[in-house]
C-alpha cells in the first residue's frame, strides 16, 4: 500500500453544505458537481476556470449527463429531465415523505441506476433503482439505508455499491441483461477510518472510494486490497471521479455540515492531478 499525503489542489474554493456527485461531462469538457441540501447544480470547466450555477426547485442527490444533450437529475421526488433549453419535465415521480435521493450512476447499457434515502437515515428506507431511457423503474434493492457509491468494472461484469453504514463495498455480478445477482463484500472500511461515501472505478478496475469522516480517498483491487490512500485535510469527503481531457485528474467533492467548526476547504471541490486514469463514463439514455 502506498500513501499519497496531501497532495491535492483546490479546483472550486466553495462552502458546499454537502457537495456531492463529481462527474465528467466529456461532451462538454467540464465537470459536474452538486451541494445537495442547498439545490444547487455547479459546472466547473477546469482549463478556462468557468463555473456555471443552477438552483434546482428540490435537493438533488445526483446530476449526469444524457445522450441526447441535458442532464438527468435524482431529486426529492424522483427522476427528472433537463433538457438543453432548459426546460424541465419529471421522467419518473415517485414522492415518499421524508426521502430523498441520493447518489446515482448510469450503467454501461445507459439505464440510471439511482439511490434514496430517510432525511433521518432510518435503517433500511431506503432505495436502489434501476430508471431506463423511458422512465420504466425497477426497484434493485429495497432495505438500503444510505444509497451512496455506484460504479461498473471496466469490462462491465462487476457492479459495486456502497450503502454507507454498513462500512462495506459490495461487489455484484452483472448479468447479459443489466440485471445484478450474487451480492457480496470485496473490503470493509474498519472502525476509525470513515464510512464508505461515493465511489469511481479506474482503468485498471481498482474502486476508488471517498471516506465520510475518514478524510481522505482509499483505492482498492479488485480483489478487495487497500494499496493507496490519499489523505486529505477535510473530513467529510463525499465522492470521487477523474476527469479532466485524459480521465487522469480525481476529483473529490466534500462537505461542511454537522462540523462544528468547518476546515476552511470544507464545501470545496478538490483534484489530485495525476492520480491514475479513469474510465469514459455513458451517458444517460433518457
Amino acid at each position: 500500500m502506498t500513501a499519497a499525503g496531501t497532495a491535492f489542489e483546490v479546483a472550486v474554493h466553495e462552502e458546499a453544505s454537502l457537495g456531492e456527485g463529481p462527474t465528467w461531462d466529456p461532451a462538454t469538457d467540464r465537470l459536474l458537481w452538486l451541494d445537495i441540501l442547498n439545490s444547487r447544480v455547479h459546472t466547473y470547466d477546469p482549463a478556462t476556470g468557468r463555473r456555471t450555477l443552477r438552483r434546482t426547485d428540490q435537493h438533488v442527490g445526483a446530476v449526469k449527463p444524457r445522450a441526447g444533450g441535458g442532464l438527468v437529475l435524482n431529486l426529492r421526488d424522483g427522476i427528472g429531465l433537463l433538457d438543453p433549453d432548459g426546460t424541465f419535465r419529471w421522467l419518473h415521480r415517485e414522492p415518499v415523505p421524508g426521502r430523498r435521493g441520493n447518489d446515482a450512476a448510469v450503467a454501461p447499457d445507459g439505464s440510471l441506476w439511482a439511490g434514496t434515502m430517510r432525511y433521518d437515515e432510518a435503517r433500511g428506507g431506503g432505495t436502489l433503482s434501476r430508471i431506463t431511457g423511458d422512465g420504466t423503474a425497477e426497484t434493485v434493492l429495497d432495505d438500503v439505508t444510505v444509497s451512496n457509491g455506484t460504479g461498473w468494472s471496466p469490462d462491465g461484469r462487476l457492479m459495486y455499491y456502497v450503502d454507507t453504514p454498513t462500512r462495506r463495498i459490495d461487489v455484484f455480478d452483472v448479468a447479459g441483461d443489466g440485471r445484478v445477482a450474487n451480492r457480496r463484500p470485496l473490503a470493509t472500511v474498519e472502525d476509525g477510518a470513515g464510512f464508505p461515501d461515493g465511489l469511481c472505478v479506474d482503468a485498471e478496475g481498482c474502486v476508488w472510494v471517498a471516506l465520510w469522516d475518514g478524510g481522505g480517498v482509499r483505492r482498492y483491487t479488485p480483489s478487495g486490497d487497500l494499496d493507496r490512500v490519499i489523505t486529505l485535510p477535510v473530513p467529510r469527503v463525499t465522492a470521487c471521479a477523474f476527469g479532466g481531457p485524459d480521465l487522469t485528474d480525481l476529483y473529490l467533492t466534500t462537505a461542511r455540515v454537522g462540523l462544528p467548526a468547518p476546515h476552511p476547504l470544507a464545501g470545496s471541490l478538490l483534484v489530485v492531478p495525476g492520480a491514475g486514469r479513469g474510465v469514459a463514463q455513458p451517458a444517460f439514455a433518457g
